[in-house]
C-alpha cells in the first residue's frame, strides 16, 4: 500500500491527504504546481474560457491567474469559496445562455446569487445559490 502524505495547494492552501503517486499526476497537469479539487477545476474552466491558446502557455498562465484570484480572496475561507464557486457559475451560466441565446427563457437563467449559509461539520460552510 502507498504511503499518504499531506500536500498543501498553491494556489489556496487547502490541505489534503494524497499518495505520491496521485500528486505526481497533479503536478504534471500543472507546471509542477500541486492544485486541489477546486482549484483544478477553475483552472480548467479558465483555459476553456480562453481562445485557442497554446498548451502548455495556456496552463502555466490559467494556474498564474487563479493564484493571483486566490491571493486576493485568503482572508475569509468561506467567502473564498463561495466567491470562486459563484464566479464559476456566472461563467458556465453565462456560456449556456450565448449558446442558447434565441431561447427566451435564457435571459431569466442567467442570474445567479449566492450566499454562505450555516456550516457544516469540520468547519465546512454551506453554499446556498439562489
Amino acid at each position: 500500500m502507498e504511503e499518504i502524505e499531506t500536500v498543501k495547494c498553491e494556489c489556496c492552501g487547502l490541505k489534503e491527504e494524497c499518495t505520491q503517486h496521485y500528486i505526481s499526476q497533479v503536478k504534471a497537469n500543472f507546471d509542477a504546481k500541486w492544485l486541489c479539487g477546486l482549484c483544478s477545476e477553475a483552472v480548467h474552466d479558465e483555459i476553456f474560457r480562453s481562445k485557442n491558446p497554446p498548451p502548455s502557455a495556456g496552463i502555466q498562465d490559467a494556474v498564474k491567474a487563479h493564484m493571483l484570484f486566490c491571493r486576493k480572496f485568503k482572508s475569509n475561507p468561506a467567502v473564498r469559496v463561495a466567491d470562486g464557486m459563484k464566479q464559476i457559475l456566472r461563467r458556465r451560466s453565462s456560456d449556456l445562455s450565448s449558446s442558447h441565446s434565441s431561447s427566451p427563457s435564457s435571459s431569466s437563467s442567467s442570474s445567479t446569487s449566492s450566499q454562505v449559509k450555516g456550516s457544516w461539520p469540520g468547519g465546512y460552510s454551506q453554499l446556498v445559490i439562489a
